[in-house]
Protein backbone atom coordinates (compact mmCIF):
# COMPACT_ATOMS: atom_id res chain seq x y z
CA UNK A 1 0.00 0.00 0.00
CA UNK A 2 1.43 3.35 -0.34
CA UNK A 3 2.14 5.71 2.25
CA UNK A 4 -1.48 8.10 2.66
CA UNK A 5 1.06 10.92 2.36
CA UNK A 6 1.62 9.94 -0.83
CA UNK A 7 -2.03 10.06 -2.54
CA UNK A 8 -2.26 13.78 -1.83
CA UNK A 9 1.05 16.10 -2.80
CA UNK A 10 -0.70 19.07 -3.07
CA UNK A 11 -2.51 19.14 0.08
CA UNK A 12 1.07 18.29 1.72
CA UNK A 13 2.53 21.22 -0.28
CA UNK A 14 -0.10 23.32 0.89
CA UNK A 15 0.62 22.94 4.18
CA UNK A 16 3.85 22.64 3.81
CA UNK A 17 3.56 26.48 2.03
CA UNK A 18 1.35 27.34 5.07
CA UNK A 19 3.87 26.99 7.72
CA UNK A 20 6.31 28.53 6.25
CA UNK A 21 4.55 31.74 5.42
CA UNK A 22 3.03 32.34 9.09
CA UNK A 23 6.86 31.88 10.17
CA UNK A 24 7.89 34.65 7.45
CA UNK A 25 5.42 36.66 9.17
CA UNK A 26 5.08 36.12 12.63
CA UNK A 27 7.36 39.11 13.31
CA UNK A 28 5.22 41.49 11.02
CA UNK A 29 2.50 40.30 12.80
CA UNK A 30 3.65 41.01 15.86
CA UNK A 31 4.67 44.89 14.98
CA UNK A 32 1.30 45.54 13.69
CA UNK A 33 -0.55 44.03 17.17
CA UNK A 34 1.26 46.43 19.58
CA UNK A 35 0.54 49.13 16.59
CA UNK A 36 -2.63 48.24 17.01
CA UNK A 37 -2.85 48.14 20.69
CA UNK A 38 -1.09 51.92 20.85
CA UNK A 39 -3.76 53.20 18.67
CA UNK A 40 -6.36 51.56 21.12
CA UNK A 41 -5.24 52.40 23.92
CA UNK A 42 -5.41 56.35 21.91
CA UNK A 43 -8.62 56.36 20.89
CA UNK A 44 -10.11 55.11 24.28
CA UNK A 45 -8.29 57.23 26.54
CA UNK A 46 -11.16 58.85 27.60
CA UNK A 47 -13.83 55.80 28.28
CA UNK A 48 -11.01 53.84 29.80
CA UNK A 49 -10.23 57.22 32.12
CA UNK A 50 -6.13 56.55 31.75
CA UNK A 51 -5.49 60.20 33.78
CA UNK A 52 -7.59 58.69 36.38
CA UNK A 53 -6.14 55.29 36.80
CA UNK A 54 -2.40 57.08 36.73
CA UNK A 55 -3.26 59.21 39.68
CA UNK A 56 -4.69 56.51 41.59
CA UNK A 57 -2.26 54.14 40.81
CA UNK A 58 0.19 57.01 41.86
CA UNK A 59 -1.70 57.48 45.29
CA UNK A 60 -1.53 53.83 46.37
CA UNK A 61 1.83 53.53 45.53
CA UNK A 62 2.67 56.52 47.75
CA UNK A 63 0.96 55.04 50.44
CA UNK A 64 2.60 51.46 50.87
CA UNK A 65 4.98 51.17 53.78
CA UNK A 66 8.60 49.77 53.58
CA UNK A 67 7.68 46.37 55.17
CA UNK A 68 5.44 46.22 51.89
CA UNK A 69 8.50 46.72 49.83
CA UNK A 70 10.65 44.35 52.41
CA UNK A 71 7.92 41.48 51.64
CA UNK A 72 7.86 42.35 47.80
CA UNK A 73 11.42 42.33 47.10
CA UNK A 74 11.81 38.94 49.86
CA UNK A 75 8.97 37.24 48.10
CA UNK A 76 10.62 37.58 44.27
CA UNK A 77 13.98 36.44 45.59
CA UNK A 78 12.69 33.55 47.06
CA UNK A 79 10.86 32.49 43.79
CA UNK A 80 13.28 33.39 41.73
CA UNK A 81 16.03 31.18 44.54
CA UNK A 82 13.72 27.99 43.52
CA UNK A 83 13.39 28.15 39.98
CA UNK A 84 17.06 28.59 40.06
CA UNK A 85 17.46 25.56 42.12
CA UNK A 86 15.45 23.53 40.10
CA UNK A 87 17.02 24.97 36.85
CA UNK A 88 20.15 23.74 38.08
CA UNK A 89 19.26 19.71 39.29
CA UNK A 90 17.67 19.44 36.07
CA UNK A 91 21.00 20.75 34.51
CA UNK A 92 22.83 18.52 36.48
CA UNK A 93 20.92 15.47 35.88
CA UNK A 94 19.77 15.78 32.21
CA UNK A 95 22.83 18.19 30.98
CA UNK A 96 20.22 21.19 29.63
CA UNK A 97 18.29 23.86 30.76
CA UNK A 98 14.58 23.10 31.36
CA UNK A 99 13.28 26.25 30.19
CA UNK A 100 14.94 26.14 27.26
CA UNK A 101 14.23 22.00 26.73
CA UNK A 102 10.33 23.29 26.40
CA UNK A 103 10.62 26.16 24.49
CA UNK A 104 13.18 24.34 21.90
CA UNK A 105 10.80 20.90 22.25
CA UNK A 106 6.99 22.55 22.14
CA UNK A 107 7.58 26.31 21.34
CA UNK A 108 9.57 26.54 18.50
CA UNK A 109 7.69 24.50 16.50
CA UNK A 110 4.45 26.18 16.55
CA UNK A 111 6.06 28.90 15.56
CA UNK A 112 7.41 27.09 12.22
CA UNK A 113 11.00 26.65 13.36
CA UNK A 114 13.00 23.62 12.51
CA UNK A 115 15.19 21.30 14.44
CA UNK A 116 17.96 20.56 12.68
CA UNK A 117 18.64 16.52 13.43
CA UNK A 118 22.62 16.06 13.66
CA UNK A 119 22.06 12.42 13.06
CA UNK A 120 19.67 12.14 10.23
CA UNK A 121 20.74 10.55 7.18
CA UNK A 122 23.02 8.32 9.02
CA UNK A 123 21.22 5.39 7.90
CA UNK A 124 19.30 6.71 4.23
CA UNK A 125 21.29 4.93 2.43
CA UNK A 126 20.87 1.24 3.92
CA UNK A 127 17.69 0.47 1.73
CA UNK A 128 18.42 2.92 -1.11
CA UNK A 129 20.91 3.22 -3.18
CA UNK A 130 24.17 4.80 -2.61
CA UNK A 131 24.06 8.25 -1.86
CA UNK A 132 27.14 11.03 -1.62
CA UNK A 133 29.07 10.28 1.77
CA UNK A 134 29.10 13.31 3.70
CA UNK A 135 31.85 14.96 5.68
CA UNK A 136 32.72 15.63 8.98
CA UNK A 137 31.72 19.01 8.70
CA UNK A 138 28.41 18.04 7.91
CA UNK A 139 28.12 14.92 10.77
CA UNK A 140 29.49 15.69 13.55
CA UNK A 141 27.10 13.48 16.19
CA UNK A 142 27.53 10.48 15.38
CA UNK A 143 26.50 7.21 16.91
CA UNK A 144 29.02 5.61 19.22
CA UNK A 145 29.68 2.31 17.27
CA UNK A 146 30.82 -0.02 20.07
CA UNK A 147 27.90 1.78 22.71
CA UNK A 148 26.63 -0.56 25.53
CA UNK A 149 24.01 -2.20 26.04
CA UNK A 150 21.35 -0.16 28.31
CA UNK A 151 20.15 -3.04 30.39
CA UNK A 152 23.18 -5.58 30.27
CA UNK A 153 25.62 -2.55 31.21
CA UNK A 154 24.72 0.90 31.45
CA UNK A 155 21.70 -0.82 34.06
CA UNK A 156 25.05 -1.45 36.50
CA UNK A 157 26.23 1.85 36.89
CA UNK A 158 22.58 3.29 38.10
CA UNK A 159 22.09 -0.16 40.41
CA UNK A 160 25.50 1.01 42.31
CA UNK A 161 25.81 4.80 42.34
CA UNK A 162 21.74 5.60 41.93
CA UNK A 163 22.87 7.69 38.74
CA UNK A 164 21.91 7.77 35.16
CA UNK A 165 24.71 7.15 33.00
CA UNK A 166 23.10 8.64 29.80
CA UNK A 167 22.57 12.56 29.42
CA UNK A 168 18.79 13.19 28.22
CA UNK A 169 20.36 14.44 25.02
CA UNK A 170 22.09 11.62 24.19
CA UNK A 171 18.68 9.06 25.24
CA UNK A 172 16.90 11.78 22.80
CA UNK A 173 19.45 11.25 20.20
CA UNK A 174 18.97 7.58 20.10
CA UNK A 175 15.40 7.74 19.99
CA UNK A 176 15.52 9.83 16.83
CA UNK A 177 18.21 6.93 15.09
CA UNK A 178 15.49 3.77 16.32
CA UNK A 179 12.18 5.90 14.63
CA UNK A 180 14.21 7.04 11.45
CA UNK A 181 15.85 3.01 11.49
CA UNK A 182 13.13 1.04 12.48
CA UNK A 183 10.06 2.87 11.24
CA UNK A 184 11.42 5.18 8.10
CA UNK A 185 8.79 8.11 7.26
CA UNK A 186 7.73 6.67 4.04
CA UNK A 187 6.86 3.20 5.15
CA UNK A 188 3.16 2.25 5.93
CA UNK A 189 2.99 2.27 9.73
CA UNK A 190 1.66 -1.30 11.64
CA UNK A 191 -0.42 -0.92 14.61
CA UNK A 192 2.84 -2.26 16.36
CA UNK A 193 5.18 0.31 14.54
CA UNK A 194 2.82 2.63 16.23
CA UNK A 195 3.24 1.79 19.33
CA UNK A 196 6.79 1.14 19.13
CA UNK A 197 7.21 4.91 17.44
CA UNK A 198 5.72 6.15 20.78
CA UNK A 199 8.01 3.27 23.00
CA UNK A 200 11.27 4.79 21.49
CA UNK A 201 10.02 8.31 22.50
CA UNK A 202 9.27 7.46 26.26
CA UNK A 203 12.01 8.52 28.48
CA UNK A 204 10.41 5.69 31.67
CA UNK A 205 12.29 2.73 30.75
CA UNK A 206 9.79 0.60 32.13
CA UNK A 207 7.38 2.43 30.03
CA UNK A 208 9.23 1.91 26.61
CA UNK A 209 9.26 -2.24 27.91
CA UNK A 210 5.96 -2.11 28.59
CA UNK A 211 5.02 -0.33 25.44
CA UNK A 212 7.45 -3.21 23.58
CA UNK A 213 5.53 -6.09 25.56
CA UNK A 214 2.05 -4.66 23.95
CA UNK A 215 3.66 -4.73 20.72
CA UNK A 216 4.59 -8.60 20.78
CA UNK A 217 0.54 -8.81 21.53
CA UNK A 218 -0.57 -7.29 18.58
CA UNK A 219 2.08 -9.05 16.53
CA UNK A 220 4.23 -12.08 18.17
CA UNK A 221 6.99 -11.31 15.25
CA UNK A 222 7.32 -7.95 15.71
CA UNK A 223 11.37 -7.88 15.88
CA UNK A 224 11.73 -3.73 16.88
CA UNK A 225 9.76 -4.95 20.19
CA UNK A 226 12.52 -7.69 20.56
CA UNK A 227 15.18 -5.32 19.75
CA UNK A 228 14.01 -2.44 22.37
CA UNK A 229 13.88 -5.85 25.21
CA UNK A 230 17.35 -6.67 24.08
CA UNK A 231 18.73 -3.32 24.50
CA UNK A 232 16.95 -2.31 28.18
CA UNK A 233 15.40 -5.21 29.68
CA UNK A 234 17.88 -7.79 29.40
CA UNK A 235 19.96 -7.78 32.52
CA UNK A 236 23.14 -9.91 31.34
CA UNK A 237 24.88 -10.06 27.81
CA UNK A 238 23.68 -13.73 26.99
CA UNK A 239 19.62 -12.87 27.63
CA UNK A 240 20.16 -9.79 25.19
CA UNK A 241 21.72 -12.29 22.65
CA UNK A 242 18.60 -14.28 22.85
CA UNK A 243 16.74 -11.72 22.44
CA UNK A 244 18.03 -10.19 19.63
CA UNK A 245 18.39 -13.62 18.04
CA UNK A 246 14.39 -14.55 18.10
CA UNK A 247 14.45 -10.85 16.21
CA UNK A 248 16.63 -12.00 13.94
CA UNK A 249 13.76 -14.36 13.33
CA UNK A 250 11.18 -12.03 12.93
CA UNK A 251 12.63 -9.31 11.01
CA UNK A 252 11.89 -10.45 7.58
CA UNK A 253 13.77 -8.55 4.52
CA UNK A 254 13.83 -5.24 6.50
CA UNK A 255 17.50 -4.97 5.39
CA UNK A 256 17.83 -2.21 8.34
CA UNK A 257 16.44 -4.04 11.15
CA UNK A 258 18.85 -7.13 9.82
CA UNK A 259 21.63 -5.20 9.64
CA UNK A 260 21.57 -3.58 13.01
CA UNK A 261 20.22 -7.02 14.56
CA UNK A 262 23.31 -8.76 13.26
CA UNK A 263 26.05 -6.36 14.15
CA UNK A 264 24.44 -6.44 17.78
CA UNK A 265 24.62 -10.07 17.95
CA UNK A 266 28.37 -9.98 16.88
CA UNK A 267 28.70 -7.62 19.72
CA UNK A 268 27.29 -9.83 21.81
CA UNK A 269 29.75 -12.53 20.85
CA UNK A 270 32.70 -9.94 21.25
CA UNK A 271 31.89 -9.41 24.49
CA UNK A 272 31.21 -13.46 25.41
CA UNK A 273 34.81 -13.66 24.58
CA UNK A 274 33.76 -15.71 21.10
CA UNK A 275 35.67 -13.35 19.20
CA UNK A 276 37.16 -15.39 16.08
CA UNK A 277 33.06 -16.15 15.84
CA UNK A 278 32.40 -11.96 16.09
CA UNK A 279 35.32 -11.03 13.37
CA UNK A 280 33.58 -13.44 11.19
CA UNK A 281 30.19 -12.10 11.96
CA UNK A 282 31.73 -8.75 11.07
CA UNK A 283 33.23 -9.63 8.28
CA UNK A 284 30.65 -11.38 6.31
CA UNK A 285 28.18 -8.36 7.73
CA UNK A 286 30.99 -5.67 5.87
CA UNK A 287 30.40 -8.29 2.54
CA UNK A 288 26.97 -8.57 2.34
CA UNK A 289 25.92 -4.76 2.45
CA UNK A 290 29.28 -2.93 1.28
CA UNK A 291 27.61 0.61 1.11
CA UNK A 292 27.32 0.75 4.73
CA UNK A 293 30.37 2.53 5.39
CA UNK A 294 28.54 5.25 7.44
CA UNK A 295 27.60 2.85 9.75
CA UNK A 296 31.30 2.26 11.04
CA UNK A 297 31.23 -1.24 11.43
CA UNK A 298 34.95 -1.64 10.55
CA UNK A 299 35.59 -0.39 14.21
CA UNK A 300 34.02 -2.83 15.97
CA UNK A 301 36.08 -5.06 13.74
CA UNK A 302 39.26 -3.38 14.40
CA UNK A 303 38.46 -3.85 18.09
CA UNK A 304 38.23 -7.25 17.76
CA UNK A 305 41.34 -8.26 15.81
CA UNK A 306 43.33 -6.06 18.25
CA UNK A 307 42.07 -8.23 21.32
CA UNK A 308 42.81 -11.53 18.73
CA UNK A 309 46.28 -9.57 18.43
CA UNK A 310 45.91 -10.50 14.56
CA UNK A 311 48.25 -6.98 13.89
CA UNK A 312 48.45 -7.85 9.76
CA UNK A 313 44.52 -8.58 9.96
CA UNK A 314 44.28 -4.79 11.72
CA UNK A 315 46.90 -3.27 9.39
CA UNK A 316 44.68 -4.65 6.50
CA UNK A 317 41.68 -2.95 7.78
CA UNK A 318 42.94 0.09 7.97
CA UNK A 319 44.86 0.49 4.79
CA UNK A 320 40.97 0.20 3.67
CA UNK A 321 39.51 2.35 6.11
CA UNK A 322 42.63 5.09 6.42
CA UNK A 323 41.65 7.10 3.37
CA UNK A 324 42.07 11.12 2.42
CA UNK A 325 38.71 10.62 1.19
CA UNK A 326 36.47 9.06 3.94
CA UNK A 327 35.71 10.20 6.97
CA UNK A 328 38.79 9.66 10.25
CA UNK A 329 37.72 8.79 13.36
CA UNK A 330 39.76 8.44 16.55
CA UNK A 331 40.06 4.55 16.18
CA UNK A 332 41.55 5.14 12.79
CA UNK A 333 44.16 7.71 13.56
CA UNK A 334 44.80 6.27 17.24
CA UNK A 335 45.37 2.35 15.98
CA UNK A 336 47.60 3.10 12.76
CA UNK A 337 50.06 5.15 15.66
CA UNK A 338 49.50 1.97 17.71
CA UNK A 339 50.69 -0.68 15.55
CA UNK A 340 53.88 1.78 14.39
CA UNK A 341 54.34 2.43 18.17
CA UNK A 342 54.37 -1.06 18.66
CA UNK A 343 57.23 -1.93 16.38
CA UNK A 344 59.45 0.16 17.79
CA UNK A 345 58.13 1.19 21.72
CA UNK A 346 59.74 -1.92 23.01
CA UNK A 347 63.17 -0.48 22.69
CA UNK A 348 62.24 2.99 22.60
CA UNK A 349 64.50 5.20 25.24
CA UNK A 350 63.96 8.95 25.30
CA UNK A 351 67.29 9.13 26.73
CA UNK A 352 69.13 6.77 23.93
CA UNK A 353 66.81 8.67 21.24
CA UNK A 354 68.17 11.94 22.17
CA UNK A 355 71.62 10.72 21.75
CA UNK A 356 71.49 9.08 18.55
CA UNK A 357 68.53 10.87 17.07
CA UNK A 358 65.04 8.70 15.62
CA UNK A 359 65.40 6.06 13.42
CA UNK A 360 63.29 5.84 10.54
CA UNK A 361 61.09 3.22 12.28
CA UNK A 362 60.73 5.50 15.36
CA UNK A 363 60.42 8.88 13.14
CA UNK A 364 57.05 7.28 11.45
CA UNK A 365 55.69 6.22 14.82
CA UNK A 366 56.25 9.61 16.11
CA UNK A 367 54.78 11.34 13.46
CA UNK A 368 51.76 8.60 13.26
CA UNK A 369 50.87 9.85 17.37
CA UNK A 370 51.57 13.47 16.23
CA UNK A 371 48.57 12.87 13.58
CA UNK A 372 46.15 10.95 15.53
CA UNK A 373 46.82 13.88 18.45
CA UNK A 374 46.12 16.75 15.90
CA UNK A 375 42.80 14.55 15.22
CA UNK A 376 41.59 14.54 18.70
CA UNK A 377 43.98 15.73 21.35
CA UNK A 378 41.86 14.63 24.50
CA UNK A 379 42.70 10.88 23.83
CA UNK A 380 46.28 11.07 25.11
CA UNK A 381 45.22 11.88 28.59
CA UNK A 382 42.63 9.36 29.07
CA UNK A 383 45.00 6.43 27.97
CA UNK A 384 47.87 7.45 30.14
CA UNK A 385 45.47 7.70 33.06
CA UNK A 386 45.85 11.37 33.51
CA UNK A 387 41.75 11.48 33.27
CA UNK A 388 39.71 9.48 35.01
CA UNK A 389 37.65 7.13 32.82
CA UNK A 390 33.80 7.20 32.41
CA UNK A 391 31.00 5.04 30.32
CA UNK A 392 31.16 6.22 26.90
CA UNK A 393 27.99 7.61 25.67
CA UNK A 394 25.81 6.41 22.88
CA UNK A 395 26.68 9.09 21.01
CA UNK A 396 30.04 11.12 20.38
CA UNK A 397 30.60 14.48 18.70
CA UNK A 398 34.20 13.57 16.23
CA UNK A 399 37.55 15.52 17.63
CA UNK A 400 35.48 15.94 21.05
CA UNK A 401 35.91 14.71 23.93
CA UNK A 402 33.42 11.91 24.09
CA UNK A 403 34.89 10.47 21.54
CA UNK A 404 38.07 10.13 23.21
CA UNK A 405 36.30 8.75 26.37
CA UNK A 406 34.52 6.19 24.12
CA UNK A 407 37.69 5.29 22.20
CA UNK A 408 39.92 4.63 25.62
CA UNK A 409 37.60 3.09 26.97
CA UNK A 410 37.58 -0.17 24.80
CA UNK A 411 41.25 0.55 23.75
CA UNK A 412 43.43 0.88 26.52
CA UNK A 413 44.06 -2.64 27.01
CA UNK A 414 45.45 -2.64 23.96
CA UNK A 415 47.56 0.09 24.16
CA UNK A 416 48.86 -1.69 28.09
CA UNK A 417 49.63 -4.74 25.74
CA UNK A 418 52.15 -3.82 23.26
CA UNK A 419 55.05 -3.13 25.69
CA UNK A 420 55.96 0.40 26.17
CA UNK A 421 53.79 2.32 24.06
CA UNK A 422 52.19 4.17 26.39
CA UNK A 423 55.85 5.10 27.18
CA UNK A 424 56.31 6.30 23.49
CA UNK A 425 52.96 8.17 23.48
CA UNK A 426 53.80 10.06 26.72
CA UNK A 427 57.02 10.96 25.63
CA UNK A 428 55.84 12.22 22.12
CA UNK A 429 52.38 13.54 22.57
CA UNK A 430 52.74 16.75 23.95
CA UNK A 431 55.11 18.03 21.84
CA UNK A 432 52.39 17.79 19.44
CA UNK A 433 50.66 21.19 21.11
CA UNK A 434 51.97 23.79 23.31
CA UNK A 435 48.20 24.19 24.97
CA UNK A 436 45.59 21.14 24.50
CA UNK A 437 42.21 22.54 23.39
CA UNK A 438 38.85 21.96 25.97
CA UNK A 439 36.52 21.60 22.91
CA UNK A 440 33.88 20.83 23.53
CA UNK A 441 33.29 23.24 26.38
CA UNK A 442 30.08 22.46 28.35
CA UNK A 443 28.63 26.03 29.43
CA UNK A 444 25.71 26.88 32.00
CA UNK A 445 22.38 27.93 30.07
CA UNK A 446 21.44 31.27 29.58
CA UNK A 447 18.22 31.01 32.09
CA UNK A 448 20.35 29.50 34.99
CA UNK A 449 22.83 32.47 34.75
CA UNK A 450 19.66 35.22 34.30
CA UNK A 451 17.73 33.31 37.31
CA UNK A 452 20.76 33.45 39.14
CA UNK A 453 20.85 37.14 38.49
CA UNK A 454 17.73 37.60 39.32
CA UNK A 455 17.62 35.97 42.49
CA UNK A 456 21.19 38.01 43.63
CA UNK A 457 19.41 41.19 42.67
CA UNK A 458 16.20 40.18 44.39
CA UNK A 459 17.57 39.43 47.03
CA UNK A 460 20.34 42.38 47.81
CA UNK A 461 17.13 44.84 47.30
CA UNK A 462 15.22 42.83 50.44
CA UNK A 463 18.64 43.30 52.68
CA UNK A 464 18.86 46.27 51.64
CA UNK A 465 15.11 47.51 52.42
CA UNK A 466 15.61 45.60 55.70
CA UNK A 467 18.53 47.21 57.14
CA UNK A 468 17.40 51.23 55.65
CA UNK A 469 13.75 50.52 55.56
CA UNK A 470 13.11 55.25 55.44
CA UNK A 471 16.01 55.79 52.40
CA UNK A 472 14.61 53.12 50.35
CA UNK A 473 11.09 53.85 51.22
CA UNK A 474 12.06 57.80 49.58
CA UNK A 475 13.66 55.71 46.57
CA UNK A 476 10.57 53.66 45.83
CA UNK A 477 8.10 56.63 46.29
CA UNK A 478 10.63 58.83 44.21
CA UNK A 479 10.29 55.68 41.51
CA UNK A 480 6.78 55.61 41.46
CA UNK A 481 6.31 59.47 41.27
CA UNK A 482 8.11 59.05 37.99
CA UNK A 483 6.21 56.05 36.61
CA UNK A 484 3.50 57.92 37.06
CA UNK A 485 3.56 60.44 34.69
CA UNK A 486 0.83 63.68 34.91
CA UNK A 487 0.23 63.89 31.30
CA UNK A 488 1.07 61.26 29.01
CA UNK A 489 2.25 62.38 25.64
CA UNK A 490 -0.65 59.95 24.02
CA UNK A 491 -3.54 62.01 25.82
Amino acid sequence: MEDSTGNNPQSVGFTEKLKSWLSWSWTYICFIWFGMVLIMIYVLRSPLKLQESFTSASVFLNTLTPKFYVALTGTSSLISGLILIFEWWYFRKYGTSFIEQVSVSHLRPLLGGVESSSTSGLFSSVNGDAEPRPSVSECKVWRNPLNLFRGAEYSRYTWVTGKEPLTYYDMNLSAQDHQTFFTGDTQQLRPEDAVMQKAWRERNPQARIRAAYQAIEMNHECAAAYVLLAEEEATTITEAERLFKQALKSAGKDVNLLVYIKRRLAMCARKLGRIKEAVKMMRDLMKEFPLLGMLNIHENLLEALLELQAYADVQAVLAKYDDISLPKSATICYTSALLKARAVSDKFSPEAASRRGLSTAEMNAVEAIHRAVEFNPHVPKYLLEMKSLILPPEHILKRGDSEAVAYAFFHLQHWKRAEGALNLLHCTWEGTFHEVSVYPKKELPFFILFTAGLCSFTAMLAMLTHQFPELMGVFAKAVSKVAAVPESPLL
